[in-house]
């Protein structure tokens, strides 16, 4: 059914016209690079190129169940690939490691320099602390992931004149999600003391030293040309799966570890508003993934959940007491794992990081401040 059968030749033409116009503007226009730095929610894939027997690797079933095992720790896409294709891109920045084979520098450089100047680096890694001590030798620590964002800087330096790339790091958008390994390890270790007010005073110490750190690497960021950080703030960790299966009386969250998640994410908020005080041209959004959560747990309806406190694939009670493995049980169809808010028995399932990112980028005012993360991407530089 042609144009000409309608009568209809100049409204084809005017339509034709503005499909151009908007298909040049969307050639034209580009989301900013992310660059992305942090844990398990975050990581795709950079676990898979780590060596050793003991890293936490999800580049096999049941993980990418439904997609594809990538090094995911999910069923699917997770947080970091959601709020990129929330940002307009069609594919989340790829890990770092899979873009620096040792054997083909060369090669590698070009795909590091090109990958770093379109859709930005995903640094991330399952395990990684704020502390290099944080599962030492499991993980890419947060301190090597800047490292590597460093090398990456300088191959970017390497192709092209300083001004360019620091007006291109300037509009990037750095992505970061730490310090859920550091409490949730802090604590295993302190649960072997016999009084709960050391356990108390020690936690209470290590989130002092985290904020410490975690301001540190913020700033170091900057000084490299970082002007925009998406920051998301720790979960109600007492509520994970791997915790709550502890509970020998049900199934209900550790309550003192989720005072500690808080405390952080209370410390979280002035320290970045401090930085951005004397820090010119910084600008962040502060997302509450614990209030998120929280609300998520208080009414599951209202997000189309019906288990929040097992585990989509493991094993043993809650599917949490033990790891998602290729003979592990798993939820047997999409709708039941969309169901769930946990895929394993510490991160979210994929429905689970598509509403995270939903909220952050542009949600309800409540989980994001002072901006939101599209505000955070719009903004000028």
């Amino acid at each position: 059914m042609g144009c000409k059968q309608f009568g209809l030749v100049r409204l084809c033409l005017a339509i034709s016209m503005q499909v151009l116009v908007a298909a040049d503007a969307l050639l034209r226009w580009r989301p900013p690079p992310m660059y992305v730095f942090g844990d398990s929610i975050l990581d795709v894939g950079n676990n898979n190129y780590l060596p050793g027997a003991n890293v936490s690797r999800a580049n096999m079933p049941y993980y990418g169940i439904d997609l594809i095992p990538t090094g995911r720790f999910s069923n699917g896409y997770n947080t970091a690939d959601y709020i990129a294709r929330s940002m307009g891109w069609l594919h989340s920045p790829p890990p770092y490691l899979s873009l620096a084979p040792q054997s083909l520098m060369m090669t590698s450089s070009l795909l590091l320099t090109a990958g770093a100047l379109t859709t930005g680096v995903n640094y991330a890694s399952a395990g990684a602390g704020i502390l290099d001590s944080t599962n030492a030798g499991k993980s890419i620590p947060l301190s090597r992931q800047v490292e590597y964002f460093n090398a990456t800087r300088a191959t970017m330096l390497a192709a092209m004149d300083d001004d360019t790339v620091d007006d291109l790091l300037a509009k990037s958008i750095f992505l970061i999600s730490a310090g859920s390994n550091d409490l949730l390890l802090s604590q295993q270790q302190q649960s072997r003391n016999s009084s709960s007010s050391s356990r108390s005073s020690s936690l209470i110490v290590s989130v002092s030293d985290l904020i410490s750190n975690y301001s540190a690497t913020i700033e170091d960021l900057y000084d490299m040309g970082a002007r925009k950080f998406a920051i998301i703030n720790l979960g109600p960790l007492g509520c994970v799966p791997a915790v709550r299966v502890l509970n020998s009386t049900g199934s209900g969250c550790a309550a003192g570890l989720n005072q500690v998640a808080a405390s952080f994410d209370a410390a979280l908020r002035p320290m970045l508003a401090r930085l951005a005080g004397r820090m010119p041209d910084m600008a962040y959004s502060l997302a509450d993934y614990f209030g998120l959560a929280q609300d998520a747990f208080a009414d599951p309806q209202a997000s189309g959940y019906t288990d929040i406190a097992g585990a989509c694939c493991g094993g043993g009670r809650l599917l949490a007491e033990a790891g998602c493995l290729p003979n592990s049980t798993v939820c047997t169809s999409r709708e039941e794992r969309d169901s769930h808010v946990f895929w394993d028995r510490f991160n979210p399932s994929q429905r689970a990081s598509l509403l995270t990112a939903q909220a952050f980028y542009d949600g309800p005012a409540q989980y994001t401040e002072p901006i939101n993360f599209m505000q955070l991407a719009q903004s000028s530089s």
